[in-house]
């Protein structure tokens, strides 16, 4: 998913956008204040002077609009990394040895984090099973999900962070440690929500959203569940496949959102498939997108199936659609309620 602050980078004249502009400038300034404060202390040593020199030097990058440009090449540095970190100077193919070295174990670290952050892999509880497929396009990723038991239940998690790379990476711990937090409170589910959504607001900058699908299921087969500007919900039963729209905008986006609340039954034998658009938005060699349609015509085709057969299948037919590696990461989770 792409955002504003996913696109970050220099326009014509090599001015940025307005916004993200005055962010770093301010996050910048702040910055340089607290290293002045700093190097002024007996126990400043040269490394401070260093960035405190780095800082000034990214300033004059702002007020000159060369900012975000590789002193190499001249094209644009990667975004999610101006994001993390505004002091760079050159685009990941002009970093130096040990920089590219540095940047791979950091990765590789992120990543094993992510991956101790993912639900058990054969989640069950109260006659409901779980199993989902999380893949990364790159080394990280800005999906989220996760499961949460609580009493007489369990939340179910699933969304998308705008962006791509280490900065929808960060953004997506971020969500997972809110949520977590949150939920140990048994807060109703919208204002679990609401919380989530106004901490959010106040923790990112501009044009950083996220959508998300939150749900509440019990032992009986009850759910309740709030879709914050996420893809359609299926509803998979004996009679059919039924879409759940979204019923709410992106977390992020205002930090006043009240979100509505969809109420379903689900019988035993029936499922819950949820997925983000690293799904619908696979293209073939021909340029045509795998799409809603095709999602619910492949749900439809595996409705008796066990989830991680269901999973399986659905990767086998996303492969044979486009056999090209993935652009986008790729996250698919099923409920089922098996008695």
């Amino acid at each position: 998913m792409e955002s504003t602050a996913a696109k970050l980078q220099p326009v014509s004249g090599g001015t940025m956008a307005t916004a993200e502009t005055t962010y770093l400038r301010t996050e910048l300034e702040v910055r340089r204040q607290r290293l002045l404060d700093a190097t002024r202390a007996q126990t400043a040593n040269a490394s401070l002077r260093e960035l405190l020199s780095n800082v000034d030097a990214a300033l004059a990058r702002l007020n000159a609009g060369t900012f975000g440009i590789c002193e190499q090449c001249h094209d644009s540095i990667e975004a999610d990394r101006l994001i993390t970190d505004p002091l760079v100077r050159f685009c990941l193919d002009h970093l130096s040895q040990d920089e590219q070295r540095a940047l791979e174990k950091d990765l590789a670290l992120a990543a094993g984090i992510q991956r101790a952050l993912l639900p058990r892999p054969d989640w069950s509880v109260d006659g409901w099973q779980a199993r989902y497929h999380y893949q990364p396009a790159n080394v990280v990723s800005g999906d989220y999900c996760d499961l949460i038991e609580s009493n007489g239940g369990f939340l179910f998690l699933l969304g998308d962070v705008a962006g791509k790379g280490v900065a929808a990476s960060m953004l997506m711990s971020h969500l997972h440690a809110t949520f977590r937090t949150l939920a140990r409170q048994q807060l109703p589910l919208r204002s679990l929500m609401g919380h989530a959504n106004r901490l959010f607001c106040e923790s990112t900058t501009a044009g950083q959203f996220a959508t998300m699908i939150v749900g509440s299921a019990k032992p009986d087969g009850r759910v309740e569940y709030i879709s914050a500007g996420h893809l359609p919900l299926f509803h998979i039963s004996r009679s059919g496949i039924c879409p759940r729209a979204a019923t709410g905008v992106p977390l992020g986006m205002f930090s006043s959102t009240e979100y509505d609340i969809c109420q379903l039954q689900l019988d035993p034998g029936d499922k819950l498939f949820l997925y983000t658009d690293g799904l619908t938005e696979v293209f073939n060699s021909a340029g045509v997108e795998f799409g809603l349609e095709r999602v619910r015509s492949m749900a439809t085709r595996h409705t008796a199936d066990h989830p991680q057969a269901m999973i399986t299948a659905c990767l086998d037919e996303i492969s044979s659609f486009s056999p090209a590696k993935r652009t986008d990461d790729l996250t698919m989770l099923v409920l089922h309620r098996s008695h």
